[in-house]
């Protein structure tokens, strides 16, 4: 079997499968009905890019960049979380890994599937960019450079994010929870490092440290001050100023690097076949590693013969909550991290250390139990209380550890200030935990987006 007809059997095969998701659909639509909301009005209002506090003039070439930044830089988190969560998330390994097909085509012939996936959501907000730039746009309506710009700058940012996840879902030990951690350190520095570009005259090694794409269509040849762009929502000032985007998209050395981020993207999705590990079967006999016996919990007690019949508890849902509180602190590990954010919120300031040292242990541990459960949504079903009161008692249970781990930092500091913040961020967590996971029926989905709050949470220092 030749190597192309591989990556074309494994691109078909993955299209096929996409295309029975209702994900697909809701990907589609969030683009053209989200592009309004990218594109900020005079008063500010929505996602934007300012330069020095001003919105740009919106051309037709700005706004194509700008939708381009805003994808390629704000919904880079959102396409990985697709990508992790859809239907092509199970794949058959227990037959593809026995074969003699090489895992380099299978793996290009899967990026491929994510190309074109993640470029028919860039599609459907180029057409609402043209929508957009006839109804809010400034001068004449030049379709051509909405495409052009939006597709240059988003266009190799999507690629390498196909190419990421590609990546990590080659080794045993990033299909998981560690997988997602690392694609939020990799967006972090994506976003992060183009800043030192910002400041360097252009040139093809100054443009290649920007992955996702933005820094020249808004810096233009000519360095910049650091800070003197924005992406996000930020308070602006009145006024709009010019911005010549097609002198940055012709900077020199920037296409060049942007084709090349697209060979890149290309070979990180070859190298992910060529070092792809297969699945490990879970060990069902010998003895336990040391840190799986940590991490486990604690066996029952003895069972006492001179106890009486067992009846039917009392309060259900007070048992339930008990459950699912046990159920979220799984694991001597669990035990020792919660007392150890317990302690920093005690002894140093909880809204600034205690608070995100909890809310970054209940990122991991609300996901992968919430996950877990709407795993298992059908069983559920069959249990005296409904899916519903269970999700309620799983909020209440994971409230009720984020309040158990500020309570030292109210007795040391002597102010409710820890619980009532506890509380708030405790219950918010909780609910985009279980809801994101009753969605996905997975713990990707609340992974990623909880540890994309812990670090708006973080860096602003608490709420």
């Amino acid at each position: 079997m030749s190597q192309v007809a591989i990556v074309r059997s494994s691109l078909l095969t993955s299209l096929i499968r996409y295309s029975y998701s209702w994900g697909l659909w809701l990907l589609l639509l969030i683009a053209p009905i989200g592009a309004r909301f990218m594109i900020a009005e005079d008063d500010g209002f929505g996602m934007q890019v300012t330069i020095g506090r001003h919105l740009p003039v919106m051309t037709s070439a700005t706004l194509g960049v700008t939708l381009g930044i805003i994808v390629s830089t704000l919904l880079l988190p959102v396409g990985f979380l697709y990508l992790r969560s859809n239907v092509t998330r199970l794949q058959p390994w227990q037959i593809e890994e026995v074969t003699a097909a090489s895992r380099v085509a299978i793996a290009l012939g899967r990026f491929a599937a994510d190309v074109v996936i993640l470029f028919a959501m860039l599609a459907a907000l180029t057409f609402a960019g043209w929508f957009l730039a006839w109804m809010v746009g400034s001068g004449p309506l030049n379709i051509w450079h909405i495409t052009l710009t939006l597709w240059i700058v988003a266009g190799p940012s999507l690629m390498g994010l196909a190419a990421i996840r590609i990546f990590l879902d080659s080794f045993p030990i990033t299909r998981g929870g560690l997988g997602d951690t690392l694609f939020f350190f990799i967006w972090i520095a994506a976003v992060a490092v183009p800043a030192v570009a910002s400041t360097l005259p252009s040139s093809y090694a100054a443009n290649m440290l920007d992955m996702t794409g933005f820094v020249r269509p808004l810096a233009g040849p000519a360095p910049m001050a650091m800070g003197s762009f924005t992406i996000g929502f930020t308070l602006v000032l009145p006024g709009r100023v010019p911005l010549d985007t097609m002198a940055g998209i012709h900077a020199p050395g920037y296409l060049a690097s942007r084709l090349t981020w697209v060979m890149i993207a290309i070979a990180l999705a070859a190298l992910a076949g060529f070092l792809y590990r297969p699945h490990v079967a879970k060990q069902t006999v010998g003895k336990p590693g040391r840190l799986a016996r940590l991490s486990a919990p604690r066996p029952p007690g003895p069972a006492n013969p001179a106890a009486p019949a067992a009846g039917f508890a009392s309060s259900a849902f007070s048992n339930l909550v008990r459950a699912e509180f046990h159920l979220i602190g799984e694991g001597r590990i669990f035990t020792v991290l919660a007392s150890l954010a317990a302690a920093i919120g005690a002894l140093a300031d909880y809204r600034q250390f205690g608070g995100p040292a909890a809310m970054l242990l209940l990122a991991f541990a609300l996901s992968t139990h919430g996950g877990r459960s709407e795993t298992m949504r059908a069983l559920t079903r069959t249990a005296a209380l409904s899916p519903a009161a269970r999700r309620l008692a799983f909020v209440v249970a994971g409230t009720g550890w984020a309040l158990l781990m500020a309570l030292p930092g109210t007795i040391t500091h002597l102010s409710v200030q820890p619980l009532l913040l506890a509380l708030v961020t405790g219950a918010g967590a909780a609910l985009i935990a279980i809801g994101l996971a009753a969605l996905s029926r997975s713990a990707y989905a609340p992974r990623l987006v909880l540890l994309v709050l812990w670090y708006g949470y973080f860096s602003t220092g608490g709420l």
